[in-house]
């Protein structure tokens, strides 16, 4: 995994550039300029771009965006498990201070698991379905910690029971088609926290569930996160669940974080024009006259295509404040107030104080 120079943010002169670098002493996972790339005929893509972010210890922490923003990539390269030919071309992923990129496989195999576990969107297909729940979890015991296949099929039964699976006992003799979508999923999050890990990140956990398992889902995730002391990494483009459930929000789009806020700033003071977009076309059952019906606020055009992105800010052409400025460099990721940075030249010196915030 190749660690590249950190990339040198694009700002206005004298603008109020955040200090992203600077990370907060109970982080245990710092991302730093980030670049994952992906080889086409045109030549290397990246998915990620210059993505830098610090979960701290025992926080929940949302990473947000459309789907193809690239909120998943970012979470398998923290895991180090980007499908070749795809791979990190450049900075930092740092857990507790070690850098994941200077580890040996055989060394990044005992970081996830017992350090970093991670739950992906469909249990059904991360279950395989010839073998039986208790098996599956105990194996997950038995790769990351030297335990007996009778010590492991009893903590396999005792993490059944943490994730409120009912007569957790009998059900490590089912096979996965005789449990339900939610089941399943509780018992992919007990196979991730089989060996306490401090870092639980979740890729989309609720996507295939409906509406009232999803619900016990996140309460359940909310519960564990309370007991164990976990930190969370939350990928998701549900925004009412990030609302619920988070502390802090990171707003993708294109490969590269826009906003980052803590949860209730963010919704109550938007600063990128994408942020206030996604949150103006959210439903909502308390506004408007029910007798004059209207359309949901959207976002004008399309999210455009990785290898064909434009110049200067990534969001120019869909964006209702564009400005000369926004068509030249990228810009840096402005600081709007402590512990909130939009990637915008809105919030640069050079800005028409009367639009931001429109």
């Amino acid at each position: 995994m190749a660690s590249g120079q950190p990339m040198q943010p694009l700002g206005l002169p004298g603008g109020h550039v955040a200090d992203i670098d600077a990370a907060p002493h109970d982080a245990i996972l710092e991302v730093r300029n980030l670049r994952t790339s992906f080889p086409t005929a045109g030549g290397f893509v990246h998915a990620v771009d210059n993505v830098s972010f610090n979960v701290r210890k025992g926080e929940a922490l949302a990473l947000v965006g459309e789907s193809g923003c690239g909120k998943s990539v970012t979470a398998m390269s923290i895991m180090r498990l980007v499908a070749p030919p795809g791979r990190i071309t450049a900075g930092q992923v740092r857990f507790k201070g070690r850098n994941l990129a200077d580890l040996s496989e055989r060394e990044m195999r005992t970081v996830r698991g017992n350090d970093i576990a991670m739950v992906f969107q469909e249990p059904m297909t991360s279950l395989n379905p010839v073998f039986k729940i208790g098996a599956q979890v105990a194996e997950a015991v038995r790769i990351h910690q030297k335990v007996s296949k009778k010590e492991a099929w009893r903590r396999a039964g005792e993490m059944l029971e943490l994730v409120s699976i009912p007569d957790p006992i009998k059900r490590l003799d089912d096979y996965p088609h005789q449990l339900s979508g939610g089941m399943r999923q509780r018992v992919m999050i007990a196979m991730a926290l089989s060996c306490d890990p401090e870092l639980l990140i979740a890729d989309e956990p609720t996507t295939a569930l409906d509406v009232t398992i999803q619900a016990q889902i996140m309460e359940l995730l909310a519960s564990l996160q309370q007991r164990l002391g976990l930190a969370i990494l939350l990928i998701t483009h549900d925004l009412g669940i990030v609302a619920e459930f988070c502390e802090r929000v990171i707003v993708m789009y294109t490969g590269r974080i826009v906003e980052e806020a803590p949860v209730r700033e963010l919704f109550a003071n938007p600063a990128h024009p994408y942020t206030r977009g996604l949150l103006h076309s959210l439903p909502s059952v308390s506004g408007g006259d029910p007798a004059a019906p209207h359309r949901l606020p959207t976002i004008k055009g399309m999210v455009p295509s990785i290898n064909n992105l434009p110049r200067g800010c990534k969001f120019n052409p869909r964006c209702p404040d564009v400005m000369d400025i926004c068509l030249g460099n990228e810009p840096a990721r402005m600081m709007v107030s402590p512990g909130h940075d939009a990637r915008c030249y809105l919030h640069g010196d050079e800005a028409d104080p009367e639009r931001v915030g429109e």
